[in-house]
């Protein structure tokens, strides 16, 4: 240490001259810092040299980030310290990204911050690995060990600080880097929206990108947003929706009059969405070859039912973000660079979607998930959003894994489906299912020793091996799609499914692999029992609903039905840009619902988050029980490998041996206890059983 401090507190002539040149010398390094972050963001030091050979004002708008980010060390004595960290920050968020990047397509974001505590709760995810965990938390306390011994022992800067001259000269570069973002935008320098996350973060730097992804979150005002302009669209919509239930009016009273007159009005169909995770029909991977079709319940589907390509918001992850389209009707275009509305706006306020639609309409509202209910917040998202019921996996038994023992097998979703259809008797239903067997990451080492399906065509063994998982991997969801229309088919009564993949795998696929030619696009399939016409349609996730609801006559909901009467009446809009047109009015509408006053529903707050039951299957609490090996045994119904005793109000290590049995130590309870069973992921008890009191456990002996 002694030696350390005479290195770092001579005054030698080589300091006085890097003081006097620190501006320049920041430059430098905000330039290398850059480059390095540049390199780890295309894994590629060749990349990076031709990032800032090809996009060379990106790259020094980058640096300027950087640079200015540096001016704060003038307001600080241990100046040595304040770069150091402040390179260091930099640096981290350029590793992160390329760890990101490596296990799929989208680039970090800021709201992928507000995901961490959700990976944290994910057992064997693959989303990171324990070693690197451990060089994580390691390399992350080694550097705070090594600032806070830099702050105490190193140099300090001993001249005048002005702090008001340097406080100005960070304001106004900070105005000065704002000012010219703008103008490079306008000159299309930079790109003001990234339709593309990817290759927008490739294009225009990882900072900037990141950046982005701070600053501009959720919706900006709309230029023409006022009430006039919500009634105008609201009349419009009533107007050209009108013709369409005309139309739809005299087409059952032709039905009624060759049926006879009926006793009662039918119910409505069913309807069961269900997104596919990772799902991609293998056939449209130009370079791919499978030995056989691992997906012929789906191709089946597409060719007697209607189907279509659907053109999703992201690519290789971002689940959560097509879900929001689907279910909603709204364009995650008019949102922030990477934003997760689950995370943002959705945590503050409630949001009409098809199921607050449907449930005006009498159905029942239910979600699915072989997944953690607070992954992506889902569970506060579906309350806003208006459903009834959410089973998630800690509601569940589940026992069967993938084989690298990543995530649930979809099987056990066709008897948890079918539970929520028969929750509800006397209602139609909507029951939103969501898969998670097809989920990566995907190894490169050979993990099924026998394969149904062999694959070839990647250009390496490694990469064929990925494949290899991941077809087989969708051939048991599609084993999974056949056994829930199989019983569907089985009930008395009408059913729609719609079906679709989220996003391509992350499989580093481009669009020249596709023969879509967009990376962008996946497929969607449906499949009914009552006879309803095949209409093939091209279409974008936020249409996708809107499109089946108008197939079977629903034009209700504010966003759905303003999508139906665009598409209905296109023609109308002959000689104008209809696209301009259609996608202003969306703008303004999801502004309206989310941000603004609320004029489509003349100012009042129309749908309200519901009380969100978790499960549909209540938790049962029978007895507690001493045994004589110094084990409690807890026996009741609907227990799953979350449940957990809680005895006083507190939680207690818990055995899970099947669905009506629990363990316990004896140590951990005494005779006329309270105690409940609850449903646990983390912190959050989704369900709980009854209290009781233990009257069956053997009192414990005073000394």
């Amino acid at each position: 240490m002694k030696y350390l401090n005479i290195i770092l507190d001579h005054r030698s002539a080589v300091r006085q001259v890097c003081n006097r040149m620190s501006g320049f010398l920041h430059i430098l390094l905000a330039m290398l810092l850059c480059f390095i972050i540049e390199s780890c963001s295309h894994r590629s030091i060749q990349a990076a040299i031709t990032f800032v050979t090809e996009h060379t004002f990106a790259f020094l708008f980058n640096s300027a980030i950087i640079y200015v980010s540096l001016l704060f060390v003038y307001l600080m004595r241990r100046r040595t310290v304040g770069r150091i960290f402040i390179s260091s920050f930099w640096l981290l968020l350029g590793i992160v990204n390329g760890c990101v990047l490596a296990s799929r397509v989208t680039p970090f974001g800021y709201t992928d911050l507000k995901c961490v505590g959700d990976l944290l709760t994910m057992q064997d995810s693959k989303y990171f690995t324990l070693t690197q965990e451990i060089i994580i938390i390691c390399s992350l306390l080694a550097l705070f060990v090594f600032l806070v011994v830099l702050f105490f022992k190193g140099p300090k800067f001993k001249g005048k600080i002005h702090y008001i001259r340097s406080s100005f000269v960070c304001a106004g570069s900070i105005a000065l880097l704002v000012f010219t973002r703008t103008v490079a935008q306008d000159f299309d320098l930079l790109a003001g929206y990234f339709s593309n996350i990817a290759e927008g973060y490739t294009d225009y730097g990882f900072l900037y990108g990141f950046s982005s992804s701070v600053f501009d979150r959720g919706m900006n005002k709309p230029s023409d947003y006022s009430e006039n302009t919500i009634l105008a669209i609201k009349d419009d919509v009533a107007s050209k929706l009108d013709k369409i239930t005309k139309i739809d009016v005299a087409d059952s009273q032709n039905v009624a009059s060759d049926a006879g007159d009926r006793t009662e009005e039918p119910k409505q169909p069913n309807i069961i969405c269900i997104l596919l995770e990772s799902f991609i029909d293998p056939d449209e991977i130009n370079f791919l070859q499978c030995s056989d079709d691992p997906i012929p319940t789906f191709h089946k589907l597409t060719d007697n039912y209607t189907s279509g390509y659907l053109t999703v918001p992201v690519v290789g992850a971002g689940t959560a973000n097509t879900e929001f389209e689907i279910l909603t009707g709204m364009s995650l275009q008019y949102f922030g660079t990477g934003e997760y509305p689950y995370k943002t706006i959705l945590k503050q306020t409630n949001c009409e979607s098809i199921a607050s639609d449907l449930s005006d309409l009498g159905y029942g509202t239910h979600v699915v998930h072989n997944n953690g209910g607070n992954f992506y917040s889902r569970a506060n998202a579906f309350s806003q959003m208006g459903f009834d019921t959410f089973t998630s996996k800690e509601m569940m038994n589940i026992s069967e894994y993938t084989p690298l023992g990543s995530w649930p097998t979809d099987d056990i979703l066709v008897s948890e489906t079918l539970k929520a259809l028969d929750d509800t008797p006397d209602q139609s239903d909507f029951v939103y299912t969501i898969t998670v067997q097809g989920h990566g990451a995907y190894p490169t080492e050979k993990v099924i020793a026998d394969p149904e399906i062999t694959v070839t065509g990647s250009g390496s063994r490694e990469t064929d091996n990925q494949w290899e998982y991941y077809v087989n991997q969708i051939h048991e969801v599609d084993k999974f799609i056949k056994k829930l229309t199989d019983s569907l088919a089985r009930r008395d009564e009408d059913t729609l499914v719609v079906m679709f993949g989220d996003h391509l795998p992350t499989m580093s696929l481009t669009d020249e692999d596709m023969k879509s030619n967009d990376i962008f696009k996946t497929r969607y399939a449906t499949w009914n029992n009552f006879g309803l016409k095949k209409e093939d349609a091209d279409l974008t996730s936020y249409q996708l609903l809107s499109y089946i609801t108008n197939q079977m006559d629903i034009h209700d909901g504010t966003i759905f039905s303003y999508h139906q009467a665009y598409q209905a009446d296109a023609s109308d809009n002959a000689g104008r840009d209809e696209t301009s047109i259609y996608m202003d009015g969306l703008e303004n509408l999801q502004y309206d619902i989310l941000y603004g006053e609320k004029y489509i529903y003349d100012g009042v707050d129309k749908y309200p988050a519901t009380d969100l039951q978790m499960g549909v299957d209540p938790i049962g609490l029978k007895d507690v029980a001493s045994t004589d090996d110094d084990t409690v045994v807890i026996t009741g119904s609907n227990f799953t490998p979350w449940s957990k005793v809680f005895v006083n109000n507190e939680k207690v290590a818990t055995t899970f041996v099947n669905d009506t049995t629990l363990t316990i130590k004896s140590s951990s309870i005494q005779y006329m206890d309270d105690v409940f069973v609850g449903q646990v992921s983390g912190d959050t008890i989704f369900a709980r059983s009854i209290t009781r009191t233990a009257l069956h456990v053997t009192p414990q002996e005073e000394d």
